[in-house]
């Protein structure tokens, strides 16, 4: 209230000054085990065994899944793709937007609460934060009491934990686009490049940035899906709640406290569910954007259940129309196939066999065409008309591969040079092509561009083998 407008002697007139900006208050997340914590870490396991042992994996003597930029070759196992198949990744990126609406509308956020990076390495650096410092009791008493030796000591150690991790984080991040074999021994010199330097920097900092320090404020302040995942949900979606009709009036007691004497629901307000919470929420304030879907709380509070011999599931995956209603859990697991979900699932299924059939049938060579521009057309002797092309072709398998040139469009028309192309395994080449056509195929036809058909054949290397021709459009140029 501005005093200069207050009556003398109001109780208001004094100015008031509000803080538009609220501290950000540590968290001090509890370790917690249980059904869910020991699925929680059967992911982290497999996401990093798959992130930091692909890399290394051999085939066909080379690295199994290499991004090699320079070279504009991309290897996925038995598969050799060239930019020009972008359009996978435009698939696999659908692809998985619509797994992710499907896994949302069913049970919320499985895909933050058990897959995503943050998640993933946020557990980890939080297990490391453990295992030097303590649990939540120890970090907190230490942390009050000021800055000591045995303080130190052990955040000097937690810290280089987690700037070795972030380090190792990126520089496997670049093992996937530089052969990380060739990499590794680069790091026993420091002899990256440049380029490798700021990455395997810039990822190891990003690790150690948002696992170690930003935590929660990744997936509260930056993360973009938590502002839109409530469009995704229904009524019928399966999401940790806090059973309020049976936990309330919630209160402190003893086990053999009677609870119809006293008045009392199941809740014993511990807060045991706030203290295990990376995101620090209370659950029992019932949906927040905020909750991940970790389901610390479930353990947890199944824990506190379990010692006061009171039936688990005062938190619980449930969906509000069983919440409301009492549905069992037969019954809401019946709603799961509704418009909403059969709409997504039947989109995913064909979008991925879509994209399957497509990298089985693709074909093992791709062709573009170019023409020379320094020469559009041109007599030559006898009258001859030519036109010079430049064709890319690209062996897209890992044997060598010969191939045929061709072309259609006039008669009498050939190619210089004449004969086959060998290339080897996964190799791209121009091959400068000149189409002539005799100066009788064209008497009667009228100056300009005219349609022309260019077909590479790959010849087959063995009996059973089938040839394959691909065939590009261009134009042959008549001069006036």
């Amino acid at each position: 209230m501005d005093s200069r407008n207050a009556a003398p002697g109001d109780d208001d007139a004094a100015a008031q000054l509000v803080s538009l900006y609220q501290a950000q208050r540590k968290i001090y997340a509890r370790a917690v085990s249980g059904w869910f914590a020991r699925w929680r870490w059967a992911l982290v396991w497999l996401t990093q065994l798959v992130f930091y042992g692909l890399p290394w994996l051999q085939w066909n003597d080379r690295q199994a899944v290499l991004f090699d930029l320079g070279a504009r070759r991309f290897y996925i196992f038995g598969l050799v793709l060239y930019p020009q198949d972008f359009i996978y990744l435009t698939g696999l990126l659908i692809v998985s937007a619509y797994a992710l609406f499907l896994f949302t509308a069913v049970a919320g956020r499985l895909w933050c609460g058990y897959a995503c990076p943050q998640t993933v390495y946020t557990e980890i650096f939080m297990w490391v934060e453990r295992r030097i410092e303590g649990d939540r009791p120890q970090r907190m008493k230490r942390d009050a009491g000021g800055w000591t030796l045995d303080r130190a000591w052990r955040a000097l150690a937690k810290h280089a934990v987690w700037i070795a991790i972030g380090l190792w984080t990126g520089f496997t991040f670049v093992g996937y686009f530089t052969p990380i074999r060739e990499l590794g021994a680069a790091a026993r010199t420091l002899g990256f490049g440049p380029w490798e330097w700021f990455w395997v920097l810039f990822y190891g900092f990003a690790t150690y940035g948002n696992a170690g320090w930003m935590r929660e404020q990744v997936c509260k302040y930056m993360c973009p899906y938590a502002r839109f995942q409530s469009a995704m949900f229904d009524h019928d979606t399966m999401i940790i709640s806090y059973d309020a009709g049976r936990g309330e009036p919630r209160g402190t007691r003893g086990r053999k406290t009677d609870l119809k004497a006293a008045g009392l629901g199941h809740c014993i307000d511990c807060e045991l569910c706030v203290q295990v919470c990376p995101t620090g929420i209370d659950i029992r304030k019932g949906l927040q954007y905020e909750c991940i879907g970790c389901t610390a709380c479930i353990d947890v509070c199944n824990g506190v259940m379990d010692k006061m011999q009171y039936p688990r599931g005062l938190i619980r995956y449930v969906t509000q129309n069983g919440l409301a209603q009492g549905w069992t859990g037969a019954q809401m697991l019946r709603r799961v196939f509704r418009p909403r979900v059969l709409v997504y699932g039947a989109i995913l299924v064909l979008i991925t066999l879509a994209l399957a059939a497509s990298l089985a049938l693709r074909e093992p060579m791709k062709v573009d065409i170019v023409r020379d521009r320094a020469t559009l057309a041109r007599l030559v002797e006898d009258g001859w008309i030519e036109n010079v092309y430049r064709l890319q072709i690209m062996n897209a398998t890992e044997r060598t591969q010969r191939y045929r040139i061709g072309a259609t469009g006039f008669d009498g028309l050939r190619l210089e040079p004449a004969g086959e192309v060998a290339l080897g395994p996964a190799e791209a080449r121009w091959v400068p092509v000149a189409v002539r056509v005799p100066p009788e195929a064209v008497q009667h036809v009228a100056p300009g561009a005219h349609p022309l058909a260019v077909h590479v054949e790959r010849l087959p290397e063995t009996a059973g083998e089938r040839s394959v021709t691909v065939d590009e459009e261009t134009t042959f140029v008549l001069p006036r």
